[in-house]
């Protein structure tokens, strides 16, 4: 299954933390790196305290796991890196979040794929554009260029 992954990091050696995180993806199938973009970080509503930027990307990656599958690979890989579970919107050494998986809709108490705000993030639509510019939003129907190109402020 062709799937998407975002990637980001904004503590510590962010490239480093990236090129890890690559290593690690390939493990689980035939992989290709996007673009990396530097990007301020999304804050909390009414929290305007500063945050380092981030590092963000979108890699492409073959698979024959089911999604959810993926997905625990994904929260593991995290974790070996030293993610620690903490609020929404802190700082992170890396996350990963699963974009798409093929054309399946998944909307589960665990896991919801399309990534519910994807379509609304530049730092994810840029990267996809770059990689996939006709990767397919199932839900919405529309490519990753076509999702960026709607984005307002361009």
């Amino acid at each position: 299954m062709r799937c998407f992954v975002a990637l980001g990091s904004n503590l510590g050696d962010r490239l480093l933390n990236l090129a890890e995180a690559r290593r690690r993806l390939t493990r689980l199938g035939p992989h290709r790196a996007g673009p990396v973009i530097q990007t301020e970080a999304l804050l909390p509503p009414g929290d305007p305290t500063p945050q380092p930027k981030y590092l963000n990307s979108v890699d492409e990656l073959e698979t024959t796991l089911p999604a959810v599958t993926l997905f625990h690979h994904l929260k593991r890989i995290e974790r070996e890196m030293g993610r620690v579970a903490t609020t929404r919107w802190a700082p992170r050494l890396i996350d990963l979040d699963l974009l798409l998986f093929g054309d399946q809709v998944i909307d589960t108490q665990e896991l919801v794929v399309p990534h519910p705000s994807m379509h609304e993030r530049r730092f994810v639509l840029w990267p996809l554009a770059q990689l996939a510019p006709g990767a397919l939003h199932p839900r919405l129907q529309r490519t990753a260029r076509e999702l960026l190109d709607r984005l307002p402020g361009r």
